[in-house]
C-alpha cells in the first residue's frame, strides 16, 4: 500500500503530527498534574481568612464553654468558607467546625506562638485525604488553625471538556495542511523522478531525451547525471557502430585481397614464376596485416580485463629514446623525413620498458607516416616536479580540433577515406598507447592546429630517487 514515495512521504507526515500532537499532550497534562497554581490559590485564601480572624479578634469573644467557640468557629466557616480549629493552650481541641462531617485532622503537636508568621502545611484526615492548614497564636493561648482540602484539578473533565476539543481542531488542521504540504512536496520530489523514469523508458527503446535539472539539489544532481550518462552511452554506442564498421572494412580487405590472389593461383591466372610468387606475396603481406590487427585487438581486451603484465623497471629516459631512435632510422629514411632526438637532462623512471617502447613507438610511427618527404619528426624529453614528459611532434596536415576530441578511440582514424597502401592502418596504436601509459599512472594529450602539425605530449611519473 505505501510502496511509492508519495504515499510514504504522507504517512511519514502523519505520524509526525501525530507523534507531535501526543508529545504536546502528554506534556501539558504533565504540567497540569504538576502544576501548583490551584495550591497557591488555597494557600492565598487560607491566608486572607487566618488574617481576617485575626482582625476580628474571633478568640477574643470566645466564651468559657465549648458551645459558644463552636458555634463562632462554624459562623466563621459559613463565612470564609474554611475549616475552622481551635486549640487551647494545652493544644487541646476546643472546637473544630467540621469535625462530625469529615472527622477529626491531626495537626502537628507545638503549634506556632502568637507573632510567628506561620506557613502552610499539611495534614492527613481519617480517611488518609489531605489537607492544607494555616495556624495562628491568638491572645488568652488560644491557637486558631484554618484547613482546606489539597485541591486537585479535574484532570479527566478538564481533558475532555477544556483540552481535547482543542487539541482535535489543532489536529484535523494540522492534517489539512499536513495534506497539502506532502502533496506540494511530493509533488517537487516525485515529478523530476518521474521525468527522469520516463527518459530511461524512452533511452531503453532508442529515444535520447535530454532532462532539465529542477527541483531540490540532489534531484539536480542526479537529471545531470543521468544526461552525462546519456551522453556517455551515445557515445559509446556510436563507437561500437564504428567499430563493427571498421574492423568489418579493416577485415574485409585482405581477405578478399588474400582470396581473389589465392584463386588466381588455383585457375592458373597467376601464370609462371613471377605470377605466383608476386600472388603468394600479396597473400602473405595481407595475410601479415590481418594478423597485426588481431594481435592489437587481443591486446587492447587484455587490457581492458586488467590481466595486462607489466615487468616494472627502472630505466633513464634517455635509454628508452635512442632505442626508439635506433627502431625509426630506416623508416625515417626510407620516407625521407628527418627524426630529431633532443633530450633533457637526465631523467629516470620506472615502468615496462618493452611497453613504454610500444607506446611511443606507435606515435612515432604515425608522425612518420604523416610528414611529408623533406619535413622533419622531433621527439623531445623533458623533465618537471615528479613527472617526465615526452613530446612527438610531426610536419603532417594537422587535426582539426572536433576530430582531436576522438582521436583516442578505437578504430578512429582523421582520413575518412581509409587509403590502401603501405601507411594504411587500424586505427588502434594511439588507444593502444594510452591504455599503456594509463596502466603506468601517465596520460598523453595533443595539440594541434590544421596546416601546422601535431605534437603529442606524454606525461609519466619519475622514478623516486633513492
Amino acid at each position: 500500500m505505501f510502496s511509492s514515495i508519495r504515499s510514504r512521504l504522507l504517512l511519514t507526515y502523519l505520524l509526525l503530527i501525530a507523534v507531535t500532537l501526543g508529545i504536546v499532550t502528554l506534556a501539558l497534562v504533565a504540567f497540569l498534574i504538576r502544576n501548583p497554581r490551584l495550591a497557591r490559590e488555597a494557600e492565598t485564601n487560607l491566608a486572607l481568612a487566618a488574617n481576617a480572624l485575626e482582625r476580628q479578634n474571633l478568640a477574643g469573644t470566645f466564651a468559657a464553654n465549648e458551645a459558644t467557640i463552636s458555634n463562632a468557629a462554624e459562623e466563621a466557616d459559613q463565612l470564609l468558607g474554611v475549616r475552622v480549629m481551635v486549640f487551647a493552650s494545652n493544644g487541646t481541641l476546643v472546637a473544630d467546625s467540621r469535625f462530625a462531617a469529615e472527622g477529626p485532622l491531626t495537626l502537628p503537636a507545638n503549634p506556632p506562638r502568637r507573632g510567628t508568621n506561620a506557613q502552610v502545611a499539611e495534614a492527613l484526615d481519617q480517611n488518609g485525604e489531605t489537607w492544607i492548614y494555616i495556624s495562628r497564636g491568638f491572645p488568652r493561648g488560644f491557637t486558631v488553625a484554618v484547613a482546606v482540602p489539597l485541591p486537585r484539578a479535574p484532570l479527566f473533565a478538564f481533558f475532555t471538556d477544556e483540552l481535547f476539543p482543542p487539541v482535535v481542531r489543532a489536529g484535523l488542521a494540522a492534517l489539512l495542511l499536513s495534506l497539502l504540504l506532502a502533496f506540494l512536496m511530493t509533488r517537487s520530489i516525485t515529478s523530476p523522478l518521474q521525468r527522469v523514469s520516463a527518459a530511461a523508458r524512452q533511452f531503453a527503446n532508442g529515444q535520447r531525451q535530454v532532462i532539465q535539472p529542477e527541483g531540490p539539489a540532489e534531484l539536480r544532481q542526479l537529471a545531470r547525471t543521468f544526461n552525462e550518462m546519456g551522453d556517455k552511452v551515445v557515445t559509446s554506442q556510436q563507437s561500437q557502430r564504428d567499430f563493427v564498421a571498421n574492423i568489418s572494412h579493416d577485415l574485409k580487405t585482405p581477405l578478399t585481397s588474400i582470396q581473389g590472389f589465392a584463386q588466381a593461383i588455383l585457375d592458373g591466372t597467376a601464370r609462371g614464376a613471377n605470377g605466383v610468387n608476386q600472388a603468394a606475396q600479396v597473400i602473405s603481406t595481407e595475410a601479415g596485416r590481418m594478423q597485426s590487427l588481431v594481435q592489437d585487438l587481443l591486446e587492447l581486451a587484455r587490457m581492458d580485463a586488467g590481466v595486462m603484465q607489466l615487468d616494472l623497471q627502472t630505466f633513464e629516459i634517455e635509454t628508452l629514446v635512442n632505442e626508439i631512435n635506433q627502431k625509426f632510422i630506416p623508416l625515417a629514411s626510407q620516407a625521407e623525413v628527418e627524426l630529431k632526438i633532443t633530450l633533457g637532462d637526465p631523467l629516470t623512471i620506472k615502468g615496462d620498458f618493452e611497453r613504454l617502447t610500444q607506446a611511443i613507438s606507435n606515435l612515432v610511427e604515425n608522425a612518420l607516416k604523416v610528414s611529408p618527404p623533406g619535413k622533419s619528426v622531433e621527439v623531445i624529453s623533458r623533465g618537471g616536479k615528479g613527472f617526465v614528459e615526452i613530446e612527438v611532434c610531426d610536419s603532417g596536415p594537422g587535426i582539426p580540433a572536433k576530430e582531436a576530441k576522438r582521436i583516442f578511440e578505437r578504430f578512429y582514424q582523421v582520413d575518412k577515406s581509409r587509403k590502401t597502401g603501405a601507411n594504411r592502418g587500424a586505427g588502434l596504436g594511439l588507444s593502444i598507447a594510452q591504455q599503456i601509459l594509463q596502466a603506468h599512472g601517465g596520460s598523453i594529450r595533443v595539440e594541434s592546429q590544421v596546416g601546422a602539425g601535431a605534437r603529442f605530449i606524454v606525461r609519466l611519473p619519475s622514478a623516486k630517487k633513492r
